[in-house]
């Protein structure tokens, strides 16, 4: 595959390269000009890694499902060792554990595969592995895009995170557990990069809304020890939180009901994605009534690019948000925009390191 373009592009790709990129005569000429072979390999190893990342991802869940990460750990094991327990055949799992090493996630040496950096930093990661094990819902809802983009299929995720659709639908315990430890797990993350984007010194009393089984609140307690802190959420996810005593729970949805007053800072950590405009106005309208005057909104969740597209958040969470059912991945502008429209001033936005994590968007109430 010799590439889609092969010259470089400029900000407003002009008509002749887009046909000199799509010709085939011109690739095969390009890819033997030194000056722009580089763009010509460039582009194609670009498109192919677009095309094979579906396995990719199926690759990594296989590693997660057979705990090869742990299993490496020690020190390099074959694959003749590694496959009884796993129930492969050898050939099989040399396939698996040279596909592993491809993408960086083990190290090869001799016959044996061992833990690459990037496979530590994995398993390093709170929550990763139960992230990419609950992908499969996703990959099913995605089997057919053509019918998913249509709204003809019921996607599964939907009902993997039923909160989203209220208090009603998220009150099974069993599966509001199941969906609380995800949340807790893949919290972690968003906290560290929301606490080093946000200043919270001036704060004295921070409620967190939606906030889950605490997990933001919780490395809140540990940065800024002496700030009151309010957990608001639903009554089925507050029965899952182990809280320790300077985080006060207060069951409640804010879909049906007004939000506590007495905080001047309101979080709202991966919320606003999850809901759709009319949801999320009804929400910062009802945060606006109870902040005070000079009160603080933090928003904190991963933000489309917005005229500047993003490689993650508006492929990744944009069709993950569409499975859900319910919400939609928004750029800060938005963002912005529906804040102001909720009456708060000073917008400031904070782009954040890792845009797949979190970035920040912040407000005052005037």
């Amino acid at each position: 595959m010799s590439g889609l373009a092969a010259a470089p592009q400029t900000g407003r790709m002009p008509g002749l390269i887009q046909r000199l990129a799509s010709s085939r005569k011109f690739q095969s000429w390009a890819v033997r000009m030194p000056v722009l072979r580089w763009f010509v390999a460039r582009e194609g190893a670009v498109l192919f890694d677009v095309i094979q990342g579906f396995v990719r991802s199926q690759v990594l869940m296989a590693l997660v499902e057979l705990d090869i990460f742990a299993a490496v750990e020690a020190g390099p094991k074959t694959a003749a060792a590694l496959a009884p327990a796993a129930g492969l055949t050898p050939e099989r799992m040399q396939v698996l554990l040279q596909a592993g090493a491809a993408l960086g996630l083990l190290r090869r040496k001799g016959d044996g595969f061992f833990l690459s950096r990037r496979g530590a930093a994995f398993l390093g990661v709170p929550g990763l592995a139960g992230m990419v094990r609950h992908h499969a819902v996703l990959y099913r809802d995605l089997t057919d895009p053509v019918a998913f983009l249509r709204g003809e299929t019921s996607p599964e995720l939907a009902r993997f995170w039923p909160y989203v659709f209220g208090a009603e639908a998220a009150a099974d315990p069993t599966v509001a557990a199941t969906y609380s430890t995800l949340m807790s797990d893949s919290q972690t993350l968003v906290a560290e990069d929301a606490l080093r984007l946000v200043d919270l010194k001036a704060a004295r009393h921070l409620m967190d809304v939606g906030g889950g089984t605490g997990a933001f609140l919780r490395a809140v307690a540990v940065a800024h020890p002496g700030l009151r802190l309010t957990l608001f959420d639903l009554p089925a996810v507050l029965d899952n939180a182990r809280l320790p005593p300077q985080i006060t729970p207060v069951p409640g949805s804010f879909r049906d009901d007004p939000l506590p007053q007495g905080a001047d800072t309101i979080s709202l950590v991966r919320v606003l994605y999850d809901h759709a405009d009319p949801t999320v106005r009804a929400l910062l309208a009802r945060v606006h009534a109870a902040l005070p005057p000079g009160g603080r909104v933090i928003v904190a969740e991963p933000m489309g690019g917005g005229t500047r597209p993003d490689s993650a958040t508006d492929v990744y969470f944009a069709f993950y948000c569409m499975a859900m059912g319910t919400g939609r991945t928004r750029s800060a502008s938005e963002i912005a925009a529906l804040l102001a429209e909720a009456g708060f001033t000073g917008i400031q936005v904070r782009p954040g390191l890792r845009p797949y994590v979190t970035s920040v968007v912040t407000a005052n109430r005037a």
